[in-house]
């Protein structure tokens, strides 16, 4: 391996994203934070690291696996990378922003880093942008958050955005009623996440029957809340279903067209959300676009919150298209280049007065060059 190949090397999963992806990604980013700020979500700016302990309080600990440690050299304390953002806001809602009045609108961006990454998302480190709605237990406020990550999604120009509703506190609600737990209750909360029916039928005993429709209510959602509504289910469990109807009612009144589909079993990825949680997807897209749901901020305050990741909204969006580059030979005016910048050029200056114009303007990839008599010539 040569010296520069060997400079050039980066840990796998990481990269370095250059012109005009770089550029491409800092812009949309900077759009969707102006669409959350249009909704009264105010942005807030998380640091990079911190320490442990309060990183991965209370639900934040599902993300304990993903985290990066490192040993802070001045409190002697261990601090992690952040592998996702939405604990730190909630962090901030629930200490800093304590006393600022509910409901709290937040959002947040920037980048996050994980231990390794996945079969569908092979890079470790990558941008989120998201926002969280905090201290309202209301099901309007998991349709608001919902409703703005479509909107916004469609606004961007990602096409084909479908959402898929889970109720991940369903099946431990129905557990908890039929007394299963245990051993019993592992395998069949296995079962359920592989939707493997056989196998419930042969653990399940009397709750199987229930157990096996649950799964089969899975798909589109009028067919899934129709299914639901004709099981049986305990009152715990009942009221899962029927803030799932609410919350599907008050999305399509505002996005219609937004196709939803219902898993009741769904639950890994889930795990510290309490109620209803989904996952968004785009046409021909592997990777999820984003995901949300319900949770609680600092395990004590009711929560509903929705992260986008942007590598995945990137890849549904056209490539970027470069703009116009013009070379202006040295010693232009400062008000002509300003001239060129309000036309929508981007300026690339000489520093040699004996340059040939055209020859650097070439060797410096410019399309476009400023001619003499302060025109510009095309190349």
């Amino acid at each position: 391996m040569t010296d520069f190949a060997h400079r050039a090397l980066l840990p796998a999963g990481l990269r370095d994203m250059l012109s005009p992806d770089a550029a491409h990604e800092a812009g949309v980013v900077e759009r969707l934070m102006r669409l959350f700020a249009a909704q009264g979500y105010d942005r807030v700016k998380p640091p990079l690291i911190e320490f442990e302990e309060s990183l991965l309080d209370g639900p934040a600990v599902a993300a304990s696996a993903q985290t990066f440690r490192v040993m802070d050299p001045q409190s002697q304390k261990i601090m992690g990378l952040r592998a996702d953002m939405t604990p730190q806001v909630a962090r901030i809602a629930t200490t800093r922003l304590t006393s600022a009045p509910r409901p709290l609108r937040l959002s947040y961006a920037g980048q996050v880093l994980r231990v390794k990454g996945s079969q569908l998302r092979a890079d470790r480190q990558f941008a989120q942008a998201g926002i969280e709605l905090i201290g309202s237990d209301a099901a309007a406020a998991d349709a608001e958050v919902l409703v703005l990550i479509g909107a916004a999604l469609s606004e961007l120009g990602v096409e084909g955005v479908t959402v898929d509703l889970s109720l991940p506190t369903l099946v431990p609600a129905l557990f908890a009623e039929l007394g299963l737990d245990g051993e019993v209750a592992d395998a069949l909360r296995a079962a359920l996440d592989h939707k493997d029916s056989a196998t419930v039928a042969e653990i399940g005993g009397a709750a199987a029957g229930l157990l096996q429709s649950l799964i089969a209510a899975a798909g589109p959602v009028d067919r899934a809340l129709a299914a639901l509504q004709a099981l049986a289910l305990p009152p715990a469990a009942a009221a899962e279903r029927e803030r799932l109807a609410g919350v599907v009612a008050r999305v399509r009144a505002a996005l219609p067209d937004l196709p939803l589909t219902v898993d009741p079993v769904e639950n890994r990825g889930f795990e510290y959300h309490c109620g209803v949680g989904f996952t968004l997807y785009a046409r021909n897209l592997g990777a999820e676009l984003g995901r949300g749901g319900r949770y609680l901020a600092g395990g004590i305050e009711p929560a509903v919150g929705a992260t986008v990741f942007m590598d995945s909204v990137l890849a549904t969006l056209p490539a970027p298209r470069a703009p116009g580059r013009v070379f202006v030979p040295a010693g232009t005016a400062r008000s002509r280049i300003q001239q060129l910048h309000d036309q929508g050029w981007v300026t690339v200056a000489g520093l040699d007065d004996g340059a040939d114009a055209a020859a650097e303007a070439h060797r410096l990839g410019c399309g476009h060059r400023l001619g003499p008599d302060g025109l510009i010539d095309v190349l």
